[in-house]
């Protein structure tokens, strides 16, 4: 927490890890899947309500884990307040993980085992380079995988599944062969 704000880290197991700053198709990617959510589901602007969604924030997960998740999500049901504290210490309700080359093991592996023993209910990972929305929901056993969808598909993904979201509108348009 000493580290200056502006300090792309996160600690794991009591390391601190530096990360570089996102690429361009994993910011925009993450920031579209912000605001399609936002809107209905934060803002109560033509869906439900009822969250706290907040990018890139610190977020406490025990003394050794403090992570920054691309987008955390909590239920206002269960933290009625917004969160203020950095870092958050309130256990998210939801996590979204944008995959890149540089970050994808770490997303899938310590960060993934750090949520599953946290509790986190929702654990979705977004892959702009193969354009696909994973959403894993925890059981007992674990995370197990809920659905994969891809960008030629709407879909309703829990738990913000009151809302069609357009799987498409996600990734930036794709690269010409030209």
């Amino acid at each position: 927490m000493a580290l200056p704000e502006e300090t792309r880290a996160e600690l794991i197991g009591g390391t601190i890890v530096v990360a570089p700053s996102p690429s361009p198709i994993h910011q925009s990617a993450v920031a579209e899947l912000y605001a399609e959510l936002r809107a209905p589901f934060q803002r109560a602007r033509g869906g439900p309500g009822g969250w706290w969604l907040i990018p890139d924030v610190d977020v406490a997960f025990g003394a050794h884990d403090v992570l920054r998740p691309d987008i955390s999500g909590w239920r206002r049901e269960r933290v009625p307040e917004f969160p203020t504290a950095r870092p958050v210490r309130h256990r998210p309700d939801w996590i979204c993980e944008g995959l890149s080359p540089a970050t994808a093991a770490r997303d899938q592996s310590e960060k993934r085992s750090i949520y599953q023993r946290a509790g986190v209910p929702w654990f979705w990972q977004l892959d702009p380079t193969n354009r696909t929305l994973s959403v894993l929901r925890l059981t007992a056993e674990g995370y197990v995988v809920e659905s994969v969808v891809g960008e030629m598909e709407a879909a309703r993904l829990p738990p913000f599944d009151a809302m069609e979201l357009d799987i498409q509108a996600l990734f930036p348009p794709a690269p010409s062969n030209a």
